[in-house]
């Protein structure tokens, strides 16, 4: 990696980063609703600890994985969202015609919301051990919980990226997030799937790939390093990982060419 590409990707991810702490708008669906969403849902089910096969008595310990989802679902609307505003305010075009290469200019924004990812992710093992969580496997697993959180920033970062990149619109981009809220509704969310009864939703849950996101977060609380639970996490953030960029790549080309 040579030097001015280095420079140039610190630049921007250090922008993208700082763009984000300066707006509280931002900042709190991304760390307090999810832990307002997390304070509710463990007071109302708690009940659902004592459904035979549960696997911890403590509802928090089981639902805390929601946090990290979610909280990756609105770096998705974030980091779009700020890149919608560069592009209508004519910032994105005219940091286009300037020697800077294109992958730094998306590269800096994957990493500046991976960034953002891992300090959310931080906020969140945080609450859950004051609010008495407990994470089976310790600091190194609080440790894996952050990176994965990152990681999960980045790739839900990159559809962001995309939708930004290919309309222009922030509005557009907010009009993801409930797409993928009702995903994670109909996901293993709240009851692990297998207490899910029999039927469509067991089904659905089931094919979901985010509830093998949450089973993988989850794992590391409930179970300590569970190796199938991490890798099916990892497999879906790696096919994620792998659509998002493609699209985000094909709309990059596109945005240039109108540029």
């Amino acid at each position: 990696m040579s030097g001015a590409f280095a420079h140039q990707l610190y630049a921007l991810a250090r922008r993208a980063l700082v763009k984000t702490l300066r707006q509280p708008f931002q900042l709190f669906p991304v760390i307090f609703f999810p832990v307002i969403l997390l304070a509710v849902n463990a007071s109302g089910l708690a009940a659902a600890t004592r459904l035979p096969g549960f696997p911890t008595r403590s509802y928090l310990t089981f639902a805390i994985a929601t946090a990290f989802i979610q909280g990756a679902m609105f770096s998705l609307v974030n980091t779009g969202t700020n890149l919608a505003e560069d592009i209508e305010s004519g910032f994105f075009e005219r940091l286009a015609l300037t020697p800077m290469r294109r992958s730094a200019l998306i590269g800096g924004l994957l990493i500046g919301v991976g960034l953002m990812g891992a300090l959310q992710s931080a906020a969140y093992v945080l609450v859950g051990e004051i609010g008495g969580a407990h994470l089976h496997a310790g600091i190194g697993g609080a440790a894996l919980l952050i990176a994965l959180g990152a990681i999960a920033a980045a790739v839900f970062g990159a559809l962001g990226i995309s939708a930004a990149l290919k309309t222009g619109s922030g509005e557009a981009v907010q009009g993801l997030f409930p797409l993928f809220f009702v995903f994670l509704f109909l996901s293993s969310s709240n009851l692990p799937r297998n207490l899910l009864k029999a039927g469509w939703f067991h089904t659905v849950a089931t094919w979901n790939p985010i509830s093998y996101l949450l089973e993988g977060f989850r794992s590391l609380y409930i179970y300590g390093f569970d190796q199938t639970a991490l890798l099916r996490c990892l497999a879906v953030l790696a096919g994620f990982a792998t659509l998002f960029m493609g699209v985000m790549i094909l709309a990059l080309r596109g945005r240039m060419q109108r540029t």
